[in-house]
């Protein structure tokens, strides 16, 4: 079971990954061509938080069979999980150029944080 959900953990890790930056890439244009946060960017970014949620999930039923190799690990994935939301909550206050602008940029600093995670394991 465990190897199991180890397995779940990784690939949703490096899925995860490659979701935030193609939305970064994605936000990126649309905040550099000017337009507004489509719908389907925003029903994007709420399924990353979704699968982070997830991939949360996985990893506190992780933490309860095996300890990650540095504390750290958690706290990336913590992080994501509370950085996402906020965000998007935030941003969708404001008007709509600052609204592309910080969830476009959400998506690259999760990207990385996801990464940082992948690496302190």
């Amino acid at each position: 079971m465990t190897n199991i959900l180890v397995f779940l953990h990784m690939r949703l890790a490096l899925a995860l990954i490659l979701f935030a930056a193609a939305l970064g890439v994605w936000g990126t244009a649309g905040f550099v061509t000017r337009r507004q946060v489509s719908a389907g960017f925003r029903s994007s970014y709420l399924l990353m938080i979704a699968l982070t949620g997830v991939q949360g999930a996985i990893g506190l039923i992780l933490l309860t069979m095996a300890h990650p190799r540095e504390l750290l690990h958690v706290v990336y994935g913590a992080f994501a999980f509370l950085f996402l939301p906020g965000v998007y909550i935030w941003a969708a206050r404001g008007d709509r150029a600052r609204e592309a602008a910080f969830m476009a940029a959400s998506c690259w600093i999760v990207a990385i944080a996801f990464g940082r995670g992948i690496l302190t394991g």
